[in-house]
């Protein structure tokens, strides 16, 4: 086992501390749908995370260049936020216990999430943990978004760490592999995806939920 102390724990946002991603998946099919484009549950799956840079080539690829990206994405921000403000979303399970135990043990927190800044801190702050975190780094914040690098590497950067030394917590594949090639210890806590030869490569380690993750702390303390 790699004894490296983990001082840093950074946390990706949508499917792993809020119970958004069945979300993006409903309003992007919808919005493709408004525009005459059928949109499975795969091909939604397989944008999760990435950057405009390779989620709009991706689903060119799928729907023909002609497919309007900018528009449905706006379509599919606007139906999404408009359900949210009136119904809301769940917060995933054991999301604060390990936050208060991260912080009880004098732990750096970050988020590292594709939200833009300005959803990502209303929708933290809506849930009451925007104070636990020390630093927010979103898509709209870093030069190449996942799945390189840049967002993980920049967010360890402004909690004062390598990333080496910190913890990153991801349900996708575009974000596990983010993270583990900005060389942090990659822990899976599945969502809609499960853990498979694709996610292998990349965790250190999977737990069923965020509460559970309490153990792989205790075991490097």
């Amino acid at each position: 086992m790699d004894n490296t102390i983990i001082k840093g724990a950074i946390f990706d946002m949508d499917g792993l501390m809020i119970d958004t991603e069945k979300l993006l998946v409903r309003f992007w099919r919808e919005a493709a749908a408004e525009y005459g484009y059928e949109m499975s549950f795969e091909h939604v799956l397989g944008i999760r995370s990435l950057s405009r840079k390779y989620s709009v080539p991706k689903l060119k690829g799928i729907f023909g260049e002609e497919f309007p990206f900018d528009e449905v994405r706006s379509l599919r921000i606007r139906l999404m936020n408009d359900y949210i403000d009136q119904n809301g979303f769940d917060v995933k399970k054991g999301l604060f216990e390990l936050l208060d135990y991260l912080k009880n043990h004098g732990i750096k927190i970050a988020v590292a999430t594709a939200t833009s800044r300005d959803r990502a801190e209303m929708y933290l702050d809506r849930i009451n943990a925007l104070g636990y975190f020390d630093a927010v780094i979103c898509g709209d914040m870093v030069k190449n978004g996942k799945p390189e690098p840049d967002i993980y590497l920049t967010a360890a950067s402004q909690i004062g760490l390598p990333a080496e030394e910190c913890a990153a917590f991801e349900d996708s594949p575009n974000g596990l592999q983010s993270a583990f090639a900005a060389g942090c210890k990659v822990i899976m806590i599945p969502d809609l995806s499960q853990p498979d030869s694709e996610t292998e490569p990349f965790t250190t380690a999977v737990y069923e939920s965020l509460d559970k993750a309490v153990d792989f702390f205790e075991r490097r303390s």
